[in-house]
């Protein structure tokens, strides 16, 4: 009786990006066992819940390392990283006859060792080997649909015997024993018998066996015919990851196993998915962080250097010391030379490092001489009275003066992020030498105040042809940012107490200093925001101190959009330029819309304003509802007269501020009552 094909599972579950991360993350944490017996176990396996990738969990079962299977566990003798391979031991498939010619008892040696579809059969490590009288074995996987066969893969031979002496020792070419090739692509081991009659073989072969085993692991013996149906043979498996991505795939998609610097992806020649190795020079484990690690070639003895050895990262060099010469010195002895060619050399080398140590401390003194010249021309000697200014030398900033820190740039310098030992800074430079002007009154501006809404001056480096300035370091961005990039949510109350404590700030600047200060260029992108979202002025590079008028008469510089009209066209700049700038940036507050063309805006919103007081349709749909309307008209009417052409019907920003407390206290009041 011929046993009916039996359906094999089709093991292809996915891993999900998320699964992937998480197992990822917890590859190297601490409290995971490291090896099983004396058996290292390296991530992707693992031992114990989160240490291992999917599909790669280890059983240790009292100090032996096994595959956990439904019907038993599976011990594994090999495990390696490099190779992609791990060596296990597999039941045999067998089918035993009784007197009446009739399959009595058989089991197909099937384990199910891979569940979770990481394994395939090696199939250059293994052969299928099939023993008995009178029977054909094979092996059927991968389960297909739609085609003529319901497998992808069928193999097997046949072997047959003509009495009992027919099978000899050591032979397996179809007489008692036959063998065969395994295709790649073999995700189990269950095997399958087309039976014929053993009626007269009974004696000899009575059971017929079918197995995967490793090539050089089995020889047959006739004896074998008579074979114990419970012994077990070493197998090869090659694994993978195997998420039916490819390497180029898992990179973009950004879900590559191959989390370590310094390592490659290769996709797998044994079934679907990749595999990892560190690149060429390194050594270790691909699929943890900072896994590969560099090969010290000059300490292993099998790198050759017959000169001197010097360790590189990835690699190696190998040079004849001086006075020495090899043509290989990777391969050939290094031999002494001495010429005369090598002493005139040798005396023009001494001569030419005598002339660099001069023209060395020649620079190193000039340098010294600028940096001094550089620090009296900037003030120096009258900053380093101040005692809330600090003085930077100029190799502290050189670090994070790098790219990689880059944040942006103003319209007078760029803009970099750092460490200043335990703060966190902006260290702002010029572009180009021209702005020593605007940087300088910066300097000079700024050690004037202090105001929790003013972005404080940490110190700066006056050892440069230009100034650098070192800032707190405000993380939210500019108001610029969260309005119209982010475009973070934002109630009516964090608008107005983002409007009252910038104003509260300006009106420092313009009452409550010494001399008066004008900003001159108030604008969104000027007034920083915390993670509380308390905004700081900042950018004085343009602002001037005044007294006795109170105003500015000078060249036009800032952003146009923002800009007061009577400042662009008469170039007068007073304290009410910078509440025009500010009513502006409360109109885009309260909008949402940015200001690209400010004339159109104002007189829009004024048209609607004075003419239907319809400013609703103005405001932005985030905060225009129906109990906040007294209120934004109130605002609106700010708006109307902070941005009045008529210079001496503008409020000033110490009334602004004001106002803008009571319209926010207002606010919080209704919000509570409701």
């Amino acid at each position: 009786m011929a046993t009916p094909l039996l359906p094999c599972l089709l093991l292809a579950a996915l891993l999900s990006s998320a699964a992937a991360a998480d197992a990822q993350s917890t590859a190297a944490a601490s409290g995971c066992p490291d090896s099983c017996g004396d058996m290292s176990i390296q991530y992707p396996f693992g031992i114990g819940a989160g240490c291992f990738r999917k599909g790669f969990e280890i059983i240790c079962d009292g100090g032996r390392p096994v595959l956990a299977g439904p019907t038993m566990p599976i011990p594994v003798n090999h495990l390696s990283i490099r190779t992609a391979e791990a060596r296990v031991m597999l039941p045999i498939g067998w089918e035993c006859f009784n007197a009446s010619d009739v399959v009595y008892a058989w089991s197909g040696g099937d384990v199910q060792f891979n569940l979770e579809d990481v394994y395939r059969i090696s199939n250059t490590h293994n052969q299928l080997v099939v023993l008995g009288c009178n029977t054909f074995g094979y092996i059927q996987s991968q389960r297909t649909e739609g085609n003529d066969y319901p497998y992808a893969y069928y193999t097997g031979c046949l072997s047959f015997c003509n009495d009992s002496r027919s099978a000899v020792d050591g032979a397996c070419a179809g007489v008692g024993c036959c063998r065969v090739d395994i295709p790649p692509g073999l995700t189990d081991n269950k095997m399958y018998f087309r039976e014929y009659s053993h009626k007269t073989r009974l004696a000899y072969s009575s059971c017929d066996y079918a197995f995967l085993v490793e090539r050089e692991n089995y020889t047959f013996r006739a004896a074998d015919l008579r074979m114990d149906v419970n012994r077990t043979v070493p197998v090869w498996l090659d694994w993978a990851v195997r998420d039916n991505l490819t390497c180029d795939e898992a990179e973009k998609a950004q879900m590559s196993a191959c989390v370590s610097s310094n390592s490659e992806c290769r996709n797998s020649v044994n079934g679907p998915g990749y595999v990892c190795n560190c690149s060429v020079g390194y050594e270790g484990n691909p699929y943890v962080v900072n896994g590969c690690t560099d090969i010290n070639e000059c300490k292993r003895g099998e790198y050759p250097c017959r000169g001197v050895c010097r360790n590189t990262l990835g690699s190696y060099e190998c040079k004849c010391p001086s006075g020495f010469h090899s043509a290989d010195p990777f391969n050939e002895p290094c031999n002494f030379k001495f010429r005369i060619a090598a002493v005139i050399a040798s005396g023009v080398a001494g001569c030419l490092l005598i002339i660099s140590v001069v023209v060395f401390v020649w620079l190193l003194r000039k340098e010294k001489r600028k940096t001094k010249e550089y620090f009296e021309k900037n003030g120096g000697p009258t900053l380093e009275k101040v005692t809330k200014i600090k003085l930077f030398k100029k190799w502290e900033l050189m670090p994070i003066l790098r790219r990689d820190n880059f944040i942006g740039e103003g319209g007078f310098g760029e803009v970099y992020k750092g460490h200043l030992g335990d703060e966190l800074v902006a260290v702002k430079r010029p572009k180009n030498v021209n702005l020593a002007n605007q940087f300088t009154n910066e300097l000079i501006i700024q050690s004037r105040v202090m105001h929790k809404n003013i972005v404080r001056l940490v110190g700066c480096c006056l050892e440069v042809d230009v100034p650098i300035l070192v800032y707190e370091f405000v993380p939210k961005g500019s108001l610029d940012d969260i309005l119209h990039c982010s475009r973070e949510s934002l109630n009516l109350d964090q608008r107005l107490n983002i409007a009252a404590q910038s104003a509260r700030g300006l009106a420092y600047l313009h009452s409550d200093t010494i001399t008066t200060i004008l900003h001159g260029d108030v604008k969104p992108a000027n007034i920083l925001l915390t993670d509380d979202l308390v905004p700081k002025i900042s950018d004085f590079g343009i602002s001037r101190m005044i007294t006795v008028d109170k105003k500015y008469t000078g060249k036009v510089i800032g952003d146009l959009s923002y800009m007061d009209p009577v400042y662009l066209q008469k170039g007068i700049l007073t304290s009410k330029s910078d509440v025009y700038s500010f009513g502006v940036v409360l109109l885009e507050l309260i909008t949402r819309k940015r200001v690209s063309d400010p004339d159109s805006l104002r007189s829009n919103f004024l048209d609607a304003y004075t003419k239907e007081k319809r400013v609703i349709d103005f405001v932005d749909s985030e905060i225009a509802v129906t109990q906040n309307m007294e209120l934004i008209n109130s605002l609106a009417g700010m708006i109307v007269e902070c941005i009045d052409l008529d210079v001496d019907r503008r409020p000033d920003m110490i009334d602004v501020a004001e106002n803008l407390r009571i319209m926010l206290k207002r606010s919080r009041r209704e919000n509570t009552e409701i």
